[in-house]
This record gives C-alpha cells, structure tokens and sequence, in this order.
C-alpha cells in the first residue's frame, strides 16, 4: 500500500493482560521466533513499547482518542487483564485496537480490536478511493 501513501505503525504496549511484557530489544526477535513466529519479520514501523492509556499514555494515543469516537462503551471483565487507572470510555479497548489517520495528520476511522482484518481493508480502501477521486476531481 506504500504507492498509495499507507504507512503502518505498530505501538507495542504491556496493558492489556501483561502479553508485550519483554524489553524494547525483545519485541522483534518475539515476533520472529514466538508470535507469530515462523520466521515472521514486520514490514512496518515498530516504535519503542508504551503506554496508550492512563496518566503515562503516549502524546500520540491522547490525540488520537481526543479525535475518534470510542470504539466501544464497555471494557469486558477489566480485573487482572487491564493495567492502567483510571478507565476512560474513550480509552484503547485491548490490543490490535487501529487508526486510520489521514495525510493531514488527522484521524479518519477507529476500529475495535475485535473487527475483523477484511472489514478494516474494506474501509481503508474506500477512503483511500474517496480521497484520490477526490484529489483527481479538484
């Protein structure tokens, strides 16, 4: 998707049931050898891991959720899975969670970690479609 200008961006976090809780230097020989393993190498940005909710959230994360409505009103059972205080309506639900920010810098579409991968293509293949008919047009 790189000739269409898609950039991805992966934020690991430890806040969701403790499942990222390895070191920085950690997380891609995890990827490659553990999960998904098999060899595995991302072929996008994978920044330094943080926090995306609560008093040490990532600047990036309190943007992006002051500018998206919340994907969801409930947080399941969060005793012993959620690890930050305190719980926000608009906060990241669970891990996967994704942004769709547009070449401005201004976020187009949230989705809930539990939408499946093929209705998140759907949607940022229309708004990419909207956006260079777009650009075409004007």
């Amino acid at each position: 998707m790189k000739p269409l200008g898609l950039t991805v961006l992966a934020f690991p976090c430890n806040q969701f049931g403790k499942q990222e809780p390895g070191q920085n230097h950690e997380i891609l020989p995890g990827l490659k050898h553990v999960r998904p393993g098999n060899g595995f190498v991302p072929n996008f940005l994978l920044f330094d891991k943080g926090d995306v909710n609560g008093k040490d959230e990532q600047e990036v994360f309190t943007f992006l959720k002051s500018s998206c409505p919340p994907v969801g009103d409930n947080f399941g059972i969060p005793i012993h899975r959620l690890f930050w205080e305190p719980l926000r309506i608009s906060d990241v639900k669970w891990n996967f969670e994704k942004f769709l920010v547009g070449p401005d810098g201004k976020p187009v579409m949230r989705w809930h970690p539990s939408v499946n991968i093929s209705e998140v293509r759907a949607d940022i293949h229309k708004y990419l479609l909207q956006r260079y008919t777009q650009d075409f047009f004007n």
